[in-house]
């Protein structure tokens, strides 16, 4: 049984984590009312997934101040009060640590951030070990549909494909209900909490009927994340040659042109250009005059957002066969530039799937 003085630090409007007089006077004022703090929840998260020369410094020190250091002054605050508790706990939010290139090279400032809370753990774990205070992390096996989902382009397509977020709110109570003194120190992942709790049957937790999981990035046993992904996107028989492929892709181009007008414009105000491979680039102005698209670079050499993938997997996605945030995670998309404006192509993506 939890006293109600724990503290879960669920966004950064909680408590400015990047002012550390305002964590400090969040903690004074819960020990004052409810006389201690048992249990930090550090799920506080910023996410910004671009590459080294596409990320904004603003974004990185974001992500660092909220990630990283939200989750060490955060626990800083709490520690001496924790230590009174006869059952501390502090989990943080964060995956197992991994040293391998995949996790680090299309989005070092994210995983660095991420890594850097779970850092934490691994440290503050055997600091206070003698004092009995559990330092642990959470990380789901599977996507779990929430707001971040969508704001990668899935939206509610991609739920069935999801878990519910109740799979990591109970294993985190699994977690904080332990013996802080024998269970510290641990990269924990949801549903090998919940089977050593004696669970067996996690069908709760799926929006579906037999459902197709997306694996959640992070995990070295998930096997081979790209095939996995590959064949959940696959729509069936064998590749289609480059000519319908083509053929296929003027298409859908035409179908984007006749969406053109300058109230669409006005909401997107923004240029996509799309890297096709062999197929070449393609771009599409949102920002200027009544729009435009077309093959090659963007007009004036601006460009927003750059999406990199083949010209098949294009076609599919403005068809709606392939699902953006599936082509995401399973790197068959690759997004450059402003995803907050990447996240404005999922509305014409639809519009264009009834001209086509």
């Amino acid at each position: 049984m939890f006293r109600p003085t724990s503290i879960d630090l669920l966004a950064p409007v909680c408590v400015d984590i990047q002012k550390e007089d305002a964590v400090k006077q969040a903690v004074e004022e819960a020990v004052a009312t409810f006389g201690g703090i048992d249990t930090l929840i550090n799920n506080a998260s910023a996410i910004h997934l671009t590459g080294t020369l596409e990320t904004p410094m603003k974004r990185y020190d974001l992500m660092h101040s909220i990630n990283t250091r939200g989750t060490f002054l955060c626990s800083k605050y709490c520690l001496p009060h924790l230590k009174k508790s006869p059952n501390p706990h502090i989990l943080n939010i964060s995956p197992p640590l991994s040293m391998k290139p995949k996790w680090f090279k299309d989005n070092v400032a994210y995983t660095m951030a991420k890594y850097g809370m779970s850092m934490c753990a691994l440290g503050m774990a055997e600091e206070f070990r003698a004092d009995g205070v559990a330092v642990n992390t959470l990380w789901p096996r599977t996507a779990i549909y929430t707001a971040v989902m969508a704001m990668l382009g899935g939206g509610e397509a991609v739920k069935p494909q999801c878990r519910t977020p109740e799979i990591m709110s109970d294993a985190a109570y699994a977690i904080l209900t332990r013996d802080s003194r024998s269970f510290t120190g641990n990269f924990c992942v949801d549903d090998d909490i919940l089977k050593e709790e004696g669970m067996t049957d996690f069908t709760k937790y799926n929006y579906v009927e037999n459902p197709t999981l997306l694996p959640d990035f992070f995990l070295e046993e998930a096997g081979d994340r790209e095939q996995f992904l590959g064949q959940l996107a696959q729509q069936g028989g064998k590749p289609k040659d480059f000519s319908q492929v083509g053929s296929e892709l003027e298409n859908t181009f035409k179908a984007v042109e006749g969406l053109l007008s300058a109230d669409l414009v006005k909401t997107v105000n923004g240029v996509f250009v799309f890297d096709l491979g062999d197929a070449g680039s393609f771009y599409l102005d949102l920002k200027n005059g009544n729009g435009a698209a077309g093959k090659g670079p963007a007009p004036q050499g601006e460009a927003n957002v750059n999406m990199i993938l083949n010209a098949e997997n294009f076609v599919k996605m403005f068809a709606g066969k392939l699902n953006p945030t599936t082509a995401f995670m399973s790197g068959k998309l690759k997004i450059k530039g402003d995803l907050g404006m990447a996240m404005k192509l999922e509305k014409i993506m639809k519009q264009t799937r009834s001209q086509l």
